[in-house]
């Protein structure tokens, strides 16, 4: 089997964590140019023309059963919320699939599940919307700002229960994981006191009518609170700042992005603190994302990291161009992510979904078959058909974007040569496609 070269190798990696899988030619495109990672990273997402051919749809949320409903009308408003998010979720996909540069919605995607929040208890697709147009407009800019819009965020508020959070009885949950999970980490130097006094400076925050998220000032503790070793009269936006200001918060943020982006292990301290730099005293997302993909620890491991579900299917309808504008395409891949266990909007908990190994399983290997076998019927192998049967498992690499194959690989693809769309599906199923 033909390999490529080392650049290509890199440059074919480089694109698939940055992305969405990706194909022989993105790859030819991408060698040898200097600037082709930055590029995306200064692009105006509006401009492209995926984005702008799938807008966002307009999402109103169901006004409130009055008292006494019925069950019918409770039904019938349980089908539009479940249609809506349902919609929600196929406008994602449809997203993924169609934008030219998929860096901002791969990092949409990272922080989704970084702040996770869960539509099955949000039940309202138009703050689900709200919230996942802030991860987008964020990923690339400064942390805190990014932190404080998920700290008053509707959808992350009723997730985590802070519109339940008054001076009168706080509500813990918020504090807690913004702590544990989005900003420290566990452990990582803050008591159940500072959780506790955290509590009471997110206090006063409701979710109106409207779906839009204000502070109510009798709702609110204004007395003073010490967080992390800060004392005032603390509030979302001094509680955010006092625990962005904890030292173990840099190296939190930049290894949590290190483990989404590059690799299932967490980075050396080496690395670690080259990270940290990037990132620095203005909280960089753009120049830590940066560093994540240009570090040499980064270049210097295997594509290893185990794809996601939705890495996976979205990366397989991009490279075979399978057209999700038919109905029975996107109901294919939208029920195939589910089935393995990543539905973008529906994380299992605040923790977010797993990763590395914990999506190979004997039966997600049967599931992922079926679907690039049927997926691969649906989309375009024209460019292993078309090629002479002694090159095709080469050709069906270059379709995937992959440089090379194990002897393992290629003796388990060899029968399948003369069933093109079958060899197909086999390679989307290698390690070498499963991992990046």
């Amino acid at each position: 089997m033909a390999t490529q070269s080392p650049q290509w190798l890199a440059t074919a990696r480089l694109l698939r964590r940055s992305g969405f899988g990706t194909t022989g030619p993105a790859v030819d495109a991408a060698v040898g140019q200097p600037h082709f990672l930055a590029a995306p990273f200064d692009s105006d997402p509006a401009a492209d023309p995926g984005l702008q051919a799938t807008p966002m749809p307009a999402f109103s949320t169901p006004a409130p059963l009055p008292k006494g409903a019925g069950t019918d009308a409770r039904k019938a408003r349980n089908r539009q919320l479940s249609d809506q998010l349902d919609n929600l979720s196929v406008w994602w996909l449809h997203r993924m699939v169609a934008v030219k540069q998929p860096l901002h919605e791969k990092l949409t995607l990272l922080w989704h599940n970084h702040f996770a929040t869960s539509a099955a208890k949000v039940r309202d697709a138009a703050m689900m919307a709200e919230q996942n147009e802030k991860l987008r407009a964020g990923a690339l800019g400064d942390f805190r700002s990014l932190a404080y819009a998920m700290l008053t965020d509707p959808a992350m508020l009723r997730w985590l229960d802070g519109q339940q959070n008054t001076s009168k009885a706080a509500n813990e949950n918020l504090s807690r994981e913004f702590m544990e999970l989005f900003a420290l980490g566990h452990g990582n130097g803050y008591t159940e006191a500072d959780v506790r006094e955290g509590a009471r400076a997110l206090t006063g925050w409701v979710i109106g009518k409207d779906g839009q998220a204000a502070l109510v000032a009798k709702r609110h503790d204004a007395a003073d609170k010490t967080v992390l070793g800060r004392t005032g009269p603390l509030d979302a936006s001094s509680f955010c700042d006092a625990v962005l200001a904890a030292p173990a918060s840099g190296r939190f943020v930049a290894g949590r992005l290190w483990q989404q982006l590059a690799s299932d292990n967490p980075p050396s301290d080496t690395t670690l603190s080259r990270l940290v730099g990037a990132y620095g005293d203005g909280r960089d997302l753009k120049a830590l994302t940066l560093a994540v993909l240009n570090d040499p620890e980064f270049g210097a491991q295997p594509s290893s990291v185990v794809n996601t579900p939705v890495e996976w299917t979205v990366g397989l309808v991009r490279a075979l161009n399978v057209p999700v504008t038919d109905k029975a395409n996107t109901d294919l891949a939208m029920r195939t992510m589910k089935t393995l266990g990543q539905q973008p909007f529906y994380p299992p908990d605040v923790g977010g979904w797993p990763r590395g190994q914990a999506w190979l399983s004997t039966a997600g290997a049967g599931i992922r078959l079926k679907a690039a076998t049927a997926l691969a019927r649906r989309g375009d192998v024209s460019i292993v058909a078309q090629a002479a049967p002694a090159d095709r498992i080469d050709a069906a690499g270059y379709l995937l974007g992959i440089g090379s194959w194990t002897d393992q690989s290629a003796a388990a693809l060899r029968p399948l040569i003369a069933r093109p769309p079958e060899l197909v599906a086999a390679a989307a199923n290698t390690p070498e496609n499963l991992t990046s």
